[in-house]
């Protein structure tokens, strides 16, 4: 280990992180100057990676869970030779710039994960473990290793203050997840004050009671470092690894190291001083010098070295395993068969069944045809019925298994479903109750905001619900959904709308779908064509009836209520169009002649009826229409009585278009 340029190295990241807090007058220092050391091990000693290949696929993932703390990341990866130049750092957080504030997916190279909502990162982390025993299991063979990487995760108290931390702990402890290793910074402060203002818990103890092994150590010791990450690495005992590392926030400005304003940028004002302290050229600012410059650029040679090794292992194993690494390469390309509604057989005519018993039919289908698709439920396989038959479930002893039993973690089952779409090797899915949407709610939005092809599977989803009453019965929820950038919200009418629903959700590679289907028993539309039905999902909305003579009234309805439509125009009789709108965020992106076509903006006469809140309808109804729904919580009874109770009936329908 060369400790000597490891310090300069160290040192010269805390001056690039001095100088783009200071440039841009905001930030967070505490962790990028308190962690110096820990990053010049990682990126300078422990880490496999390729600066010039960023998604190799066996390299280490490094995930900063405490996103606040990015120029960390930022300083690193331009040290050690990713894209990421000095102009990049210089313009942190600045308009348009590669290095925003947090760090975002898809925005910078070397970037594994969007963090900076605290808790996240640690669960992402689990996914891409998930990923990793994963993938080592399928495609690794006697003669060839493709995958042995670790996942290496940085994160503070703050991180660990967070439930959906603890969730994503106790997972990863119990299915053994032994490639994961935590770094947790404990500097007993967080942003408020100091820690133990907040907390008193043993750390080491606590991970040993969740199955990990932990070891304490000093943060800003080089050889402590390295022999700690170099002992979770090879240790492959069962146990998820945590080192627990006792750092000093801030370190390097004196006036504000070890308290709580050294969190963000409250000691930017002293840089001038903490730079000469540093050894730092006063008049050069984003200075790196000619030492560190090479010593990366020797690390980065070393790196391509074994890179190159890997890849004609590679090659050597794709040759005598032509199948497997098809399926790597599709997996990897996101790709979808382009006959998968083929690979879905018809429901019978007189089906009618919830849209929840649907959907387990056409998830198997889906499966079958794409092996990189996983599923998982929060301790609702039963109710959710997302169960892949024959498929085997995840765990330490069947890493290959493609059932994930979550347990009763919602929001980490969302933020480790991410993960895995992250590492993209899988197709991840994860399921539970459409009303405990708002537990998975955070993961929902960043896999939205990193254009994540996660799908979420909520059942259960309205009143509809019955004898539960009210605390299950979403009433707010979907329109809730609805309203996040980027998420498709599909809420089919029948099976094969239901089938429609997840071939939309695998074709889309470009961000998550939220699949919201029913308890109760719906009819089948036996008046359109199977592929009429599944190509309306795809497009979001599309004539269900079509009305006979001149357009006078149109109806529209989505999922359950959807019958009440069809049922109502037959009872109104001529100039009555039906029309289903599964995913009104499909609707949206289709051309303005199709949306013109399914909803002529000349017919003001319209209603809509959805089991749940109205204002989202307005848009599509207009001042002249009427929106039917729930715009109160539920009632305990049976689903078909609170229903009517409330409004939810062909009858209703036709009441509000008369």
């Amino acid at each position: 280990m060369n400790t000597k340029a490891l310090t300069t190295a160290a040192n010269e990241s805390r001056g690039l992180a001095m100088d783009a807090v200071h440039a841009c007058n905001s930030g967070h220092l505490g962790l990028p100057l308190g962690c110096a050391e820990i990053g010049a091990v990682l990126f300078g000693e422990a880490m496999n990676f390729n600066p010039d290949a960023p998604r190799w696929l066996n390299r280490d993932r490094f995930i900063l869970s405490a996103g606040h703390g990015s120029m960390f990341l930022y300083s690193w990866l331009h040290l050690s030779g990713y894209a990421v130049s000095k102009n990049d750092v210089a313009s942190f957080r600045k308009l348009h710039s590669i290095t925003p504030g947090h760090p975002e997916f898809h925005e910078t190279p070397g970037v594994e994960a969007t963090t900076g909502p605290l808790g996240q990162g640690i669960a992402n982390a689990v996914g891409f473990a998930i990923s990793g025993k994963r993938a080592a299991a399928i495609y690794n063979t006697a003669e060839h290793t493709l995958f042995n990487h670790h996942i290496i995760a940085l994160h503070g108290d703050g991180c660990l203050q967070e439930g959906v931390a603890k969730e994503a702990i106790a997972f990863a402890g119990h299915n053994g997840l032994d490639n994961l290793i935590l770094i947790y910074d404990s500097n007993d402060v967080t942003l408020d004050a100091m820690a133990e203002l907040t907390q008193s818990e043993n750390a080491k103890q606590y991970f040993e009671s969740q199955g990990w092994d932990a070891v304490v150590i000093n943060g800003h010791d080089f050889a402590v470092i390295q022999q700690a990450i170099a002992k979770a690495k090879t240790n492959d005992n069962g146990k998820p690894k945590v080192i627990i590392a006792k750092t000093e926030i801030g370190r390097g400005i004196p006036e504000v190291a070890g308290s709580a304003k050294a969190h963000g940028e409250g000691g930017a004002k002293f840089i001038e001083a903490a730079r000469a302290g540093l050894g730092l050229p006063a008049d050069e600012h984003f200075f790196v010098s000619a030492e560190t410059q090479a010593f990366f650029n020797q690390r980065r040679q070393e790196l391509i070295v074994q890179f190159n090794a890997w890849q004609a292992t590679y090659d050597a194993w794709s040759k005598v395993n032509p199948e497997l690494s098809k399926q790597l390469t599709e997996g990897i390309a996101l790709a979808t068969p382009s006959n998968l509604s083929d690979s879905i057989p018809a429901f019978p005519a007189d089906y009618k069944d919830a849209t929840r018993s649907a959907g387990a039919k056409v998830i198997n289908d889906v499966a079958k045809a794409m092996p990189q698709f996983l599923t998982g439920s929060a301790d609702l396989f039963g109710s959710t019925k997302n169960y892949l038959n024959g498929a085997g479930d995840f765990s330490a002893k069947n890493p290959a298994g493609r059932n994930i039993w979550f347990g009763i973690r919602e929001h980490a089952m969302g933020a480790i479903c991410n993960g895995i779409a992250y590492d993209g090797l899988f197709r991840a899915s994860g399921a539970t109750f459409c009303v405990f949407a708002d537990y998975v709610r955070p993961a929902i939005r960043l896999a939205s905001l990193s254009k994540l092809p996660t799908t979420f599977i909520f059942t259960h989803d309205s009143v509809g619900v019955g004898e539960d009453g009210p605390t299950h019965q979403p009433v707010e929820t979907v329109s809730g959904l609805r309203v996040i950038p980027g998420l498709d919200v599909i809420r089919p009418g029948d099976p094969e709308e239901t089938a429609g629903a997840f071939i939309a959700t695998m074709n889309r590679t470009d961000g998550p779908t939220a699949l919201i289907l029913t308890r109760q028993a719906i009819p089948t539309m036996n008046h359109l064509s199977v592929q009429e039905r599944r190509d309306g999902v795809l497009r979001g909305a599309y004539v269900a009836v079509k009305e006979t003579g001149e357009l006078k009234t149109i109806l529209i309805g989505t999922g359950s209520e959807l019958q009440h439509c069809v049922e109502a125009a037959k009872q109104l009789g001529d100039g009555v169009r039906v029309v289903s709108m599964p995913c009104v965020e499909r609707f949206e992106r289709q051309s303005t002649e199709y949306k013109e076509g399914v909803l002529p903006k000349s017919c003001t006469k319209r209603v809509s009826i959805e089991a749940g809140v109205t204002d989202f309808w307005w848009k599509y109804v207009g001042t002249e229409g009427k929106a039917l729904g729930i715009d109160r919580f539920g009632i305990s009874a049976p689903g078909d009585v609170v229903m009517k109770e409330l409004g939810m009936t062909a009858a209703d329908v036709v009441a509000a278009t008369k």
